[in-house]
């Protein structure tokens, strides 16, 4: 598979002629081979985005929505080559992967919906015979930066919303999954977007760091939206900030799932298996955190431990529910994450056992903060159980992390429910429903280390818009001198 940039709609070579192999990380064969651009070639991106902002920028709102809803159609119909290169990129199974193709389908749907709700307001004024008005124009050249975990939905994700504004676009690829991204450009280039509008740009994992600070720093570019660590995100919201432009940061998780003493056990079983298995748990809303009241826990245990037990694990290309992590050293990480839990007291209930990188659904029970499972976010499908006695206590579990994006409450009282939630600290929360969920119309975001901005629905359009203020004024109006 041989992956061109995407720059003023063709497809190009990197300047320097480089390229770097993405392997396939359970059989080890090349999975994909990119284009590694180089610092010109991010510019080059960036100068045919600014160049089509003009025109595209005063495209009217049922154009842009007749070509996003185009292209929605053209995703829809790659599914099949976007199933095929996340299996082979990041070793993730079909059924994610199509389940990305559908909700990054639908992302595109809902930015098509929002171009005529891109509007303003009449503001009074103080000032005789004055008609003020507050107005969303685009901000520019819009830059995002997607990761590998789910390439298709947050790909898509950080584009669709800022080219639906009237804003034009240069996608840095994850490094990870290059061909999954550059496929996203070729359904908008299909759809008939004008050239300039989506520019794709892959690079060397050893170049990426360059490749970023160039992009952010050109003048060009206007506004940043980044998925990823919240370790990266940092540095890219230190590079935003010192370039006075504005970032949407949706970054790391560390969700808790409180399971309280009056819970619909079964349910919370049901949730937890979800929210921390699909796609290996390496989703930022994963259950990372399974809180429960000591009354009901062993029970709980007892049968979260069977199910994950019996979640059959491998080859991503077989008829497994957990394919591969993304890399080999992935997968090692689990190993040194049971061992540490199970030195320090843990007990493992269910997995435990690695091959490569597949790693089995993992439960471990009786964790205790200063284990790195308590701490720190796994992103792997090696899970802990926390005990707790009452409400209280599992609050103050809940929101013992640096992290902040989803939360799940379970319990019969709604009331009950909807208190806990009220106090947990982060920018998502579900009562009686996985930690793991997502809608296109949702304002979807985080708190804390989790990042800040929302992606989702119209709470987008304040992110990828500026708010203007203008007015039409009487010329005879009286100045103090």
């Amino acid at each position: 598979m041989n992956i061109h940039l995407l720059i003023d709609g063709e497809a190009k070579a990197a300047a320097s002629g480089r390229t770097f192999e993405r392997l396939d990380p359970v059989t080890g064969a090349v999975a994909s081979t990119s284009a590694a651009a180089g610092i010109e070639d991010a510019n080059a991106a960036v100068a045919s985005a600014a160049a089509a902002f003009e025109s595209w920028s005063k495209t009217g709102p049922g154009e842009r929505r007749a070509l996003l809803m185009k292209a929605a159609d053209i995703m829809d119909a790659k599914a099949g080559d976007f199933i095929a290169a996340m299996i082979a990129e990041t070793g993730a199974t079909g059924g994610w992967a199509g389940f990305n193709v559908m909700l990054a389908a639908g992302i595109i749907r809902e930015a098509a919906a929002m171009t005529t709700q891109i509007g303003g307001e009449i503001i009074p004024s103080n000032k005789p015979n004055t008609l003020a008005m507050g107005v969303y124009k685009p901000k520019g050249v819009c830059l995002g930066i997607a990761p590998w975990n789910a390439p298709v939905i947050l790909g898509t994700r950080a584009v669709a919303m800022p080219i639906a504004c009237g804003n034009t676009v240069v996608l840095k690829a994850s490094e990870l999954c290059p061909a999954v991204h550059r496929l996203i450009g070729e359904c908008f280039n299909e759809a008939g977007l004008p050239k300039g509008v989506l520019n794709v740009v892959t690079n060397a994992p050893e170049d990426a760091a360059a490749i970023v600070e160039a992009l952010i720093s050109n003048p060009a570019v206007k506004h940043v939206n980044f998925t990823g660590s919240s370790r990266v995100g940092r540095i890219i919201g230190r590079l935003a900030g010192e370039n006075l432009k504005p970032a949407l940061l949706e970054l790391g998780g560390k969700a808790p799932l409180i399971v309280l003493d009056d819970a619909d056990i079964d349910g919370a079983v049901n949730a937890a298996i979800f929210g921390a298995f699909m796609n290996q748990g390496q989703i930022c809303m994963s259950t990372e955190r399974i809180i429960v009241d000591e009354k009901i826990a062993d029970e709980f245990v007892a049968k979260l431990s069977a199910r994950a037990a019996a979640l059959p694990a491998g080859n991503p290309r077989e008829h497994v529910v957990l394919g591969a992590l993304v890399t080999p050293q992935a997968a090692e990480k689990m190993d040194r994450i049971m061992a540490d839990a199970t030195a320090k007291g843990g007990k493992i209930v269910a997995g435990g056992k690695r091959t490569g990188a597949i790693v089995e659904a993992t439960v471990v029970d009786h964790v205790k903060p200063g284990m790195t499972i308590y701490e720190e976010e796994s992103f792997g499908p090696v899970k802990p159980v926390i005990r707790v006695q009452g409400e209280e206590e599992a609050i103050r579990v809940a929101n013992d992390t640096e992290y902040g994006l989803s939360a799940a409450v379970f319990s019969r009282d709604v009331q009950r429910a909807m208190r806990v939630a009220d106090r947990i600290q982060s920018g998502i929360c579900h009562i009686n429903g996985p930690t793991l969920n997502d809608e296109p119309q949702m304002p979807f975001g985080g708190v804390k280390a989790s990042g800040y901005g929302r992606f989702g629905g119209k709470a987008a359009i304040a992110e990828f818009t500026d708010l203007r203020w203008i007015t039409i004024e009487d010329s005879q109006q009286h100045y103090p001198f």
